[in-house]
């Protein structure tokens, strides 16, 4: 089987047979070579309905929750969106046909430098990779009209809904349990934040987003 064919059976039978319904996102997960971001041992199952391990406390989400997260956050054309923890940067790419601009925030520079090959070998010229502390964001680049993480976080820190625009979004795998999550969305009311579910779904969590153990006596 071809890489380009296993990527139409992704789309036909795991997206499409499972509420994904936008036809950019169907697009977009239909265009960006999945393959190309896995590491060489597992390109033959690049396009498993699974996360797949990266190294270093890293995945690639599974096909049908980034393509849950983005339907939810509907990124639009002139949206400007930050990916948090992009790691090799295949949320980014993917990201890249829909919005306008995309700023990937990695902290491991070995990672960096692999995003930013990718992103140049793909011709992306719509998104840039920034190394810097996942938990602060990049204010620099903001306000975003959407933010999203490249695995499950327990929480999502202030700094970066401060960093939304007055209508932005962000959309998150919140995990507090193993295998348990549900995809948030975070959006700005009335001076403050409302907070509602989408799907339930699962991604490993995101190094550095863990659960804050707390003891009780």
């Amino acid at each position: 089987m071809t890489y380009a064919l296993a990527r139409r059976k992704m789309v036909e039978n795991q997206l499409r047979t499972n509420q994904i319904e936008d036809p950019r996102v169907i697009a977009a997960m239909g265009r960006i070579p999945r393959e190309m971001f896995v590491p060489a041992a597992l390109k033959g199952i690049a396009y498993i309905d699974e996360d797949l391990p990266l190294g270093n406390g890293r995945n690639l989400m599974e096909p049908l929750v980034l393509a849950r997260v983005l339907q939810v956050a509907s990124i639009g054309p002139e949206d400007v969106v930050l990916d948090v923890g992009c790691g090799n940067g295949y949320n980014a790419a993917v990201m890249s046909q829909l919005a306008s601009t995309v700023i990937a925030l990695e902290s491991d520079p070995d990672l960096v430098a692999e995003s930013s090959r990718l992103f140049a070998e793909l011709e992306l010229d719509n998104v840039v990779v920034i190394e810097g502390p996942l938990r602060e964001g990049y204010a620099k680049g903001g306000p975003y009209d959407v933010i999203t993480f490249g695995g499950a976080v327990a929480d999502v820190p202030e700094v970066m809904i401060d960093q939304l625009a007055a209508t932005g979004r962000i959309v998150a795998v919140i995990s507090h349990r193993p295998k348990v999550g549900k995809i948030k969305v975070l959006t700005r009311s009335g001076g403050g934040v409302v907070q509602t579910e989408a799907f339930d779904a699962f991604t490993p969590l995101l190094p550095g987003f863990e659960p804050v153990s707390r003891f009780t006596f």
